[in-house]
This record gives structure tokens, C-alpha cells and sequence, in this order.
């Protein structure tokens, strides 16, 4: 009885430490977490954790292996105990989706690491995504049998029930969603899935990027979101991170900048890496501003996202994410003598702070983050899958990508090696400098987003569909 206690306290000890580890994984990238941060997470010490897993690697990998075999034997079970293709697809759609919510840091780590090639623990990843979607193809094929689903492309259907179910994880967990809600919102997502399955696909058309091989250059963090779109509309997606972001090479001005806080009149963020940083550091330095009295700017949809994230009110996003586009929404107000702080890049480019030096505003344009390079051997593997891959298509989302992309593959001449792809560029500054190596952008957006450049890959080659 009492070595079966003291097994139960040791499972639940490993349990704990398993959860902080999750916490901190999922909030950082792997090589910024330490055991010695898991240690003071939960207020043990380090040779605590060291008890229970020997390395950061077999912690990380406890993680993923023991929640993944979980999620599959929990999936297997329910299923199993449906009789009819509905009651199975209910199960799978409501099961899968409630363990995402319950392991809310698993899933972030689940998402990020599928969609980064580069890793050790791709295998399993996929081992568990084929296993997921064979089930999918079981029920569905059970269901078309039974004459209570339509019959429909594999890929498709894959794609809309975990992208369906995914979505939904993520939107929960981006709008704190009670247990409450959550419960609510499992049964609309079953609805959908079911009602596209019985009815919604009378006349399906082909993933219109199906057979398309998609290379994306932004960082992994970056590119998690426009992959995962890419992939449910067909496209076969290699990630060559480009960039990594990394601490400006001290905060002295930062910390000088914000010792005034009552001083700034309005903050702009022009990427979501700026909001994270910005935040971070002013968590650590104890820095807080009345929102109230400062305006905040916020360039694009997904920055004023994450401003919200970190709970910074957002008052103006321009209608044009650039920075022409931040000049003309604070055109609007009396600039003259007021302190407009811009954290940004530390290679941050001088229109936007000389458009609003022209306008009167005394300008704090300070350094949050850097940007570096990764080197050539961390990205051997995939530098390997893309020599060995039919490329159709390379996108790049600033001047820095396709620069460091030259560097990193080693092109020397642009103009002969990109004449085999087609091009697409984020914006008119990234189109110019791609086009000053003599390289032909094809694909340019109206709306500067990631949505707007996948919104215009899809036409462009819906286009090209039809006049083949």
C-alpha cells in the first residue's frame, strides 16, 4: 500500500512537471527554455526535474509522445464504441477537439513542431497525424457506405475536419473561452462538420492549390498560420526559416524610453514580433502605460491581434499596412512636438519615422528586436528536401527573406536560379528589391497581409487553370 502511494505521488509530481514544462515550450522556442526555468516554475529544484527526465530533450519529448499517445487512445476508444458513421464522426470531432482545449499548450506545441520539418520529433508528429487521418478516411468511407455522407475527395475532407476542429482550438484559446463556451462550441463544430459532409458538397472543386509545392521563408513562428492555410488548400509547403528573432544588443534605450511613460503620445506597432517584445520587456522592467492617454498604432489585423493578446487597447490601424499607409491615419492628428515611440527592428527602415518627423512629432524609434540569420548547416535537411523537391512557387514577405535566402542557399546568380519558380512578394518594398537582383515578381496582393498574398496565389493559379 505504501509503494503504491508513493507511486501515485510520483506520477502526479511527473504530471506537474510535464504541465510547467508544456507552459513554458509552448510560450517559447525549444533552446530558450532551461530545466532551471521548469525547476522555478513549480518551486523545486533542478535536480528535482532531473529526477524524473535526464535531459531537456526526453523532457520535450515526453511532452509530445505521452499527450499524443493519449490523444490516440482516447480518439480509438470512443470511436470504437459508435455504432453508426454519424455517432463516429461525432466522437471524433468532439473528442479530438476537447483534448486540444484541455491541452491548450500541447496544441500550440503540437502546431508549431508539425509544421517544422527541421525537427527530431517530426516522425512521431507525423506517425500521429497519418493515424488521425486514417480514421477520418474510416469514418467518412463507413458514413459514404451507409449512403449518409456524400462521397468527396480525401485530401479535402481531411483538411476541412482537422483545419474545422483546429480553427476552433485556436480561436478558443486566442478568446480565453470559459468551459462553458467550450462546451457550446464543440456542438456547433460537430454541426458544421456534419452539415458539410451530408450537404455541403454537391459540387466540390479540386483543392485549387492541389500539386503545388509552396516554399515559405519567414520564420518558424511566422510561418505556422499561412502554412497550416496553405496545406488545407492543397499545397505542399516547405518551411526555410530565413530569419530568426533574437534581443536588441541592449534595452539601454528602450529602458530610458519607457522610464517616462506619462511622455509618449502615441505608440506604433508595426509587426507582431515588436508587440511581443515590447511587452516582454516592459513585463520585466515593470513598465506600464495609461492607454487611456497613449494612442496606439497598430499596422495590419494580426499586430492589433496581438496587442489585444497582451492586453494593449489599440486605437487606430490604418487602412493601409505600410508605412505610407501609418503616415496618413496620423496625418489626421497635431503632431507637432508630440512623442511618437516606434519599437521595431533594429535594421527598421527610415520612411516611416521621417514621414512623421515631417508631420512635427518628435521621434523615439528604439530597438526591440534583431534579426539574424540562421545558419546553413541548421537548415541542411531542408535545404536538402528543396534541391530534391519540383518548387512552383517561393514567397517572400520582406527584403530580409529574400536577401538571406540568397545568402543561406548560396545563389549567386538570382536572375538564372528563380527563372524556373514564380515569385510572390508580401508588398511593393519587397517586390523592389526582388526585383532589383532582375528576378520577376508574379504575385503581388492589393492588401499587404499574408491573407492578401495567399488570396492572390489562389487566383493566380485558379487563373492559370483555366487557360490551360
Amino acid at each position: 500500500m505504501l509503494k503504491e502511494k508513493r507511486e501515485i505521488k510520483r506520477e502526479r509530481k511527473r504530471e506537474i512537471i510535464l504541465e510547467a514544462a508544456a507552459e513554458l515550450f509552448s510560450n517559447n522556442n525549444y533552446h530558450e527554455v532551461m530545466m532551471d526555468d521548469v525547476a522555478k516554475s513549480i518551486s523545486v529544484a533542478k535536480g528535482t526535474v532531473y529526477n524524473y527526465f535526464a535531459s531537456k530533450e526526453e523532457l520535450y519529448f515526453t511532452i509530445m509522445k505521452t499527450r499524443m499517445e493519449s490523444l490516440l487512445t482516447l480518439l480509438k476508444q470512443k470511436i470504437e464504441t459508435e455504432k453508426s458513421s454519424i455517432d463516429s464522426l461525432r466522437a471524433f470531432v468532439v473528442h479530438l477537439y476537447m483534448f486540444m482545449m484541455k491541452h491548450r499548450k500541447f496544441f500550440l506545441i503540437y502546431q508549431r513542431e508539425s509544421l517544422n520539418k527541421q525537427n527530431t520529433f517530426c516522425e512521431d508528429l507525423l506517425s500521429l497525424e497519418k493515424q488521425i487521418k486514417l480514421m477520418i478516411i474510416k469514418i467518412v468511407s463507413g458514413g459514404e457506405e451507409e449512403g449518409v455522407f456524400r462521397k468527396v475527395d480525401e485530401e479535402f475532407i481531411i483538411s476541412l475536419i482537422l483545419g474545422s476542429v483546429y480553427g476552433a482550438v485556436q480561436r478558443g484559446i486566442n478568446s480565453s473561452f470559459s468551459k462553458d463556451v467550450v462546451i457550446k462550441e464543440k456542438e456547433v463544430l460537430f454541426d458544421f462538420v456534419l452539415h458539410a459532409l451530408y450537404s455541403g458538397f454537391s459540387n466540390i472543386r479540386e483543392l485549387p492549390l492541389k500539386g503545388k509545392t509552396i516554399v515559405i521563408t519567414r520564420t518558424i513562428e511566422q510561418s505556422r498560420e499561412s502554412a497550416s492555410a496553405l496545406t488545407n488548400l492543397g499545397a505542399n509547403v516547405i518551411i526555410i526559416p530565413t530569419l530568426e528573432i533574437v534581443p536588441p544588443a541592449d534595452w539601454n534605450k528602450f529602458d530610458s524610453a519607457l522610464s517616462h511613460p506619462e511622455k509618449i503620445d502615441f505608440i506604433i506597432f508595426t509587426s507582431v514580433h515588436s508587440v511581443e517584445m515590447f511587452s516582454k520587456r516592459c513585463r520585466e522592467i515593470g513598465a506600464s502605460l495609461n492607454y487611456n492617454r497613449t494612442k496606439v498604432v497598430a499596422v495590419g489585423s494580426k499586430t492589433s491581434s496581438q496587442c489585444h493578446k497582451n492586453n494593449i487597447y489599440v486605437s487606430i490601424v490604418p487602412e493601409k499596412f505600410s508605412a505610407e499607409g501609418v503616415i496618413e491615419a496620423l496625418s489626421k492628428y497635431y503632431l507637432k512636438n508630440k512623442v511618437v515611440f516606434i519599437p521595431r527592428s533594429a535594421i527598421g527602415r527610415e520612411e516611416l519615422p521621417k514621414g512623421l518627423k515631417d508631420l512635427g512629432a518628435v521621434i523615439k524609434s528604439v530597438p526591440v528586436y534583431n534579426v539574424s540569420i540562421p545558419t546553413r548547416e541548421n537548415l541542411q535537411h531542408s535545404l536538402d528536401i528543396l534541391n530534391s523537391t519540383n518548387v512552383d512557387l517561393f514567397i517572400f514577405t520582406s527584403p530580409s527573406t529574400f536577401e538571406n535566402f540568397l545568402q543561406i542557399a548560396d545563389i549567386k546568380n538570382p536572375y538564372q536560379y528563380f527563372s524556373k519558380f514564380d515569385v510572390a512578394a508580401i508588398g511593393p518594398t519587397t517586390k523592389d528589391a526582388i526585383e532589383a537582383k532582375k528576378v520577376k515578381v508574379k504575385i503581388l496582393p492589393k492588401e499587404y497581409t499574408i491573407n492578401g498574398l495567399i488570396n492572390k496565389i489562389v487566383e493566380h493559379y485558379s487563373n492559370n487553370k483555366e487557360l490551360v
